[in-house]
């Protein structure tokens, strides 16, 4: 019974794809819930439920990590996925209303950012190939596959390092880093397929690489929408990818916003260390995505499951959960002024 608790907890972050779904068949407040649930209701239960650091003992780490219900899980979300794309398609055009019409597409961008790329980014790090398949799948739901090229062979190697796009300067605001990374992180994806295909002895490697793959299978989905749906449902698509876009890149914001690994002999800079990621143990926004605020130990060992994240004694901790951290962080005095008393708390504050 134990067991199936454990399990259980993490078909929370379903609800949204409940709401998802009463957004897009439904009018008026329903098209709202989405964002009502994630940017009001998480955040404010938060505030009253105190965030847990108990990991898992080594006999319940072994069980969770070879119980397979936890992939199982993940597994599900690309149908469910999809079907709330569909059902998404189908029925905005139907919205007699301007208003009921943005709230579906934020709806549907926070369906892209929570589970097209944030279980994409999980299931991105599994080592088979029918895992990272999926991942793909739900990528291309979000028009963003070439995080799977950046996220696992540029941002694990180069975080909280200049190389990094997908790191946050200290003092640089949310708005100038989505510039900086939607732009560096793409180019940085480019890059790395070209070499890829160039280890491989690949003819043309500017054309035949993976990132060409992708933009073709990206442009590919958009002709079928256009094709079975129209030109005005096309954007309404493209806009709430982008908006799943901007959800993940503040995430990655708010991950390691300020925080630098230092330079040591031959001027290599040092592996990285649990302080190089900001972390929160607020319950709800670690089951709403799969214990991705637990994000130090993930940059620790990348391959370690959802379930088996441990909490870091040496990591410094967000004031509160992912959503109330993102909603600080369009706001950024208020986040300026909460961050660097943090950063202040944990000596992160940089020297120069």
């Amino acid at each position: 019974m134990q067991n199936f608790i454990k399990i259980f907890k993490y078909t929370t972050p379903f609800v949204l794809y409940l709401l998802g779904y009463l957004s897009f068949t439904k009018s008026g407040i329903y098209c709202w819930t989405p964002l009502l649930y994630v940017f009001f209701t998480v955040p404010l239960v938060e505030l009253f439920i105190a965030p847990s650091s108990v990991n898992l003992n080594e006999a319940e780490e072994e069980m969770a990590k070879t119980n397979k219900w936890y992939d199982i899980l993940l597994w599900l979300i690309v149908p469910i996925q999809y079907y709330l794309l569909y059902t998404f398609l189908t029925n905005i055009a139907g919205s007699n209303a301007s208003a009921d019409s943005l709230g579906r597409i934020i709806g549907m961008g926070l369906l892209c950012g929570t589970f097209g790329i944030n279980v994409a980014h999980e299931l991105g790090h599994r080592s088979n190939k029918f895992e990272q398949l999926l991942a793909k799948l739900l990528l291309l739901t979000s028009l963003y596959m070439h995080f799977f090229i950046e996220h696992n062979k540029g941002h694990h190697k180069h975080v909280a390092t200049p190389n990094d796009p997908s790191t946050a300067k200290f003092k640089q605001t949310v708005y100038a880093f989505w510039i900086q990374t939607f732009i560096g992180t793409y180019l940085s994806a480019w890059h790395i397929a070209i070499d890829d295909a160039k280890k491989k002895k690949r003819v043309l490697p500017a054309l035949f690489n993976e990132m060409m793959l992708f933009q073709l299978f990206q442009i590919g989905l958009l002709l079928l929408i256009y094709i079975n749906f129209g030109f005005s449902i096309t954007i309404y698509f493209i806009l709430a990818a982008t908006i799943g876009a901007i959800l993940l890149e503040t995430v990655n914001y708010i991950e390691h916003y300020g925080l630098q690994r230092e330079k040591g002999e031959g001027k290599l800079f040092e592996r990285v260390k649990p302080h190089h990621s900001w972390n929160s143990n607020h319950i709800i926004g670690r089951l709403m995505l799969f214990e991705l605020s637990r994000h130090s130990d993930h940059h620790y060992l990348a391959s370690r499951k959802y379930q088996i994240l441990r909490n870091m004694d040496e990591a410094p901790q967000m004031p509160t959960g992912y959503p109330g951290m993102i909603i600080l962080a369009l706001f950024p005095p208020i986040w300026f002024k909460i961050m660097h008393q943090q950063m202040r708390k944990y000596s992160l504050l940089p020297n120069n």
